[in-house]
């Protein structure tokens, strides 16, 4: 592997026409799975120029290292198709990374693009990659290349350490989100805590473990913004969702959970002991549609508590479900993806009196929507930041019990409201590139278009 990295290692046309093409799914061929997973340290060197992501106040690059960040990958074939899912503790993948990460794990990895889903976990305690919100620091250039070789490694070990592997899917529920538009009189409509408004609990869990019920991998999904810790925090962390999969990861081996970590040494070289692939299990944490969702307690300098207190609480749950989870060694894999486009806009430059907005039209917005079905487990991924309101109707309508929406996926489109969201104008809204009346329509229809197809 290059560089210092290292592995670590359209509405329903009619119910019975969905019906039919679940059922075209399950009966279809299944092969026998075989899964393989592996870990990939992306900590940048403690002394490395990197300028942080997230919160538009921050003036400086990080300034220390409290735990190490982690790409992990899970590769899964039935015989006849690979695929392959991927997830980074960075804010996001810009477009053109996506790109370039999903041709050279085509030529090297044989796993062709429309099977790989690549999602951040929108981490805002992480470098942020070239080009991702407008970042030009010409340092992040070589880092973010980096991220990239690291990340073909780690499919390219995941897809070595293939074995016979067994797959099922469940769900529990966490109290660790709250929806963040408040409305208050003297501010309007502003991100603060919302218990009246939408949120989603769900913890969704995709398991893949040896025939001998060794765990290989764990797939977990939540709805909520890993920002725990706050716009004053300038250390490296994975925030909520390395806490989730730290926990996750220690529980099945049995070890206990590093200690924080602020040696990072030279280079991205993780110590030995970070070491992951093959025996390890490996646990993906992957945001839902989180848009409009924070946690439900938020840090304040650097006081890294209530990050390992909500990732425990996610983990342990996720573990719960785990157990539960009933799992076939029978697999069908299959990938499609489709770029959808919605008219585009923007705020208007120049003053304008308190709660009053006007936008103006911009060039159109691309939605790539990527789904992989793992037999009837539906991932949907989204490549934008999704409210809670458009993953809420892809569930109602969708004909898999199992449909899990994974957003910052296969690139970004930015904030993407559902079309109620836009009559409160908040944040998300005044962000959001797209118009109204368009994009919920455009995901939700694409998804059940694409599960019909065999």
């Amino acid at each position: 592997m290059t560089g210092s990295f290292v592995v670590d290692c359209v509405r329903k046309c009619g119910l019975l026409v969905l019906a039919a093409s679940a059922s075209l799914v399950s009966g279809a061929q299944a092969g026998t799975l075989q899964a393989g997973a592996a870990r990939v340290d992306i900590t940048p060197p403690e002394d490395a120029a990197l300028p942080m992501s997230g919160y538009a106040g921050r003036k400086q690059g990080f300034q220390g290292i409290h735990d190490r960040i982690y790409a992990r990958a899970i590769v899964l074939h039935d015989g006849s198709s690979y695929a392959a899912i991927v997830t980074w503790e960075l804010i996001g993948a810009p477009n053109n990374v996506w790109v370039e990460v999903s041709q050279r794990i085509a030529k090297e990895a044989g796993i062709p693009p429309e099977n790989l889903l690549l999602a951040a976990v929108h981490d805002h305690s992480a470098p942020s990659p070239a080009g991702m919100y407008g970042n030009a620091n010409p340092n992040s250039v070589p880092y973010t290349a980096k991220v990239v070789d690291a990340t073909v490694g780690a499919v390219k070990q995941a897809k070595a350490d293939l074995q016979p592997a067994r797959v099922g899917a469940g769900a529990g529920r966490a109290y660790v989100n709250i929806n963040r538009r408040e409305y208050t009189a003297d501010r309007g409509w502003s991100l603060g805590f919302n218990p009246d408004f939408p949120s989603d609990k769900t913890v969704a869990v995709v398991k893949f473990e040896a025939m001998s019920g060794k765990p290989i991998a764990l797939f977990i999904n939540y709805p909520v913004h890993a920002v725990v810790m706050g716009p004053e925090n300038y250390q490296i962390s994975g925030d909520l969702a390395g806490a989730t999969s730290r926990f996750v990861e220690h529980h099945f081996r049995g070890k206990p959970e590093d200690a924080p970590r602020s040696d990072a040494g030279s280079g991205l070289r993780p110590r030995p002991e970070e070491t992951v692939g093959g025996d390890g299990i490996i646990a993906l944490w992957t945001s839902g549609a989180a848009g409009d969702q924070n946690p439900v307690s938020v840090s304040r300098g650097s006081d890294f508590t209530m990050v390992d207190a909500l990732g425990r609480i996610l983990g342990e749950e996720a573990v719960r479900v785990a157990g539960r989870i009933r799992t076939t060694p029978n697999a069908r894999i299959r990938g499609l993806q489709e770029v959808v486009t919605c008219p585009g806009r923007k705020l208007a430059p120049g003053p304008r009196p308190p709660g009053e907005f006007k936008f103006e039209d911009t060039e159109p917005v691309s939605i790539r929507l990527g789904l992989l079905m793992i037999n009837e487990i539906s991932l949907a991924g989204v490549s934008g930041e999704v409210l809670t309101g458009i993953a809420r109707r892809l569930k109602e309508e969708s004909p898999f019990n199992h449909t899990i929406m994974v957003t910052h996926a296969n690139g970004s489109s930015g904030y993407i409201p559902d079309d109620a969201s836009y009559e409160q104008i908040s944040y998300e809204i005044t962000t959001s590139r797209l118009k109204p009346g368009c994009a919920e329509n455009a995901i939700v229809n694409g998804f059940l278009n694409l599960m019909q197809q065999r």
